[in-house]
C-alpha cells in the first residue's frame, strides 16, 4: 500500500480548548486511570489491565509520528491551558477511508470536548489526507456515543444484531459513516499542523 499523503508531517492539531498530539511516557498514569475505569472501558476494544499495559501502548505509539496505512494511530487529547491528558482519539486509514474511536476521562465528559476533537480530526482527515469517508462502530447501548456521532452529522449506515463477541457477550454493532462531500469544512482551507 502506498504511503499516506503528508506522511512525514507529525499530526499535531489545536482547537480553541484542546491540543491533539503524541502520547508521552508521563501520560501512562492518566491513560491507565481513565482507560481502566469500568464505566469508560465498557464499550472500548482496549482496556489496560495494569499501568504497564498503558506504558507499552504509549511506547508503541510514540514510534509513529504520522499515520501509517492500515495501522491504528492514537493521539492524546490535552487541555490547551495546562497540557493535561483528558482523553485520546485514534484512527486507522485504509483505502481512502478512516475508522476512528475516541475516549475521554470521566471528568472531561459532557463539556463538548469529544465534538471539538472530532471536528478537528475530520477537518484534518478530509482536508490533509483527502479521505473519502470516515466511520465508527458503536454499541447501541452507548447512548452518549450514538448522540455524538449523530451530532457530527454522521449517518447510521447499519445495525448488525449480536454480531460481535465483546467482553464475553454477544453485542450489537451500529456503524455510522460520513462522506467527504457531506462534511461542511471540505474544501475550506485546513490550517497546517503545529
Amino acid at each position: 500500500m502506498p504511503p499516506l499523503p503528508h506522511d512525514a508531517e507529525p499530526m499535531e492539531l489545536e482547537t480553541a480548548r484542546l491540543r491533539l498530539d503524541a502520547l508521552r511516557a508521563e501520560d501512562a498514569v492518566a491513560l491507565f486511570t481513565y482507560r481502566g475505569d469500568p464505566a469508560v472501558s465498557r464499550y472500548q476494544g482496549w482496556r489496560p489491565a495494569a499501568q504497564a499495559d498503558a506504558e507499552r501502548f504509549i511506547g508503541s505509539q510514540s514510534a509513529m509520528a504520522a499515520p501509517v496505512p492500515c495501522q491504528w494511530f492514537q493521539r492524546a487529547i490535552r487541555n490547551r491551558e495546562d497540557g493535561a491528558l483528558i482523553g485520546d482519539v485514534g484512527f486507522c486509514v485504509a483505502d481512502a477511508q478512516a475508522e476512528f474511536g475516541i475516549t475521554l476521562a470521566p471528568a472531561a465528559q459532557g463539556h463538548g470536548y469529544a465534538r471539538e476533537t472530532l471536528h478537528a480530526l475530520f477537518d484534518w482527515l478530509f482536508g490533509r489526507l483527502d479521505v473519502h469517508r470516515v466511520y465508527a462502530s458503536v454499541d447501541p447501548r452507548n447512548a452518549p456515543s450514538m448522540a455524538l456521532l449523530q451530532a457530527m452529522g454522521m449517518c447510521k449506515e447499519a445495525h448488525f444484531r449480536e454480531s460481535l463477541r465483546f467482553h464475553g457477550e454477544w453485542v450489537d454493532d451500529v456503524v455510522f459513516g460520513l462522506l467527504a462531500s457531506e462534511w461542511p469544512g471540505k474544501g475550506a482551507r485546513i490550517a497546517a499542523p503545529r
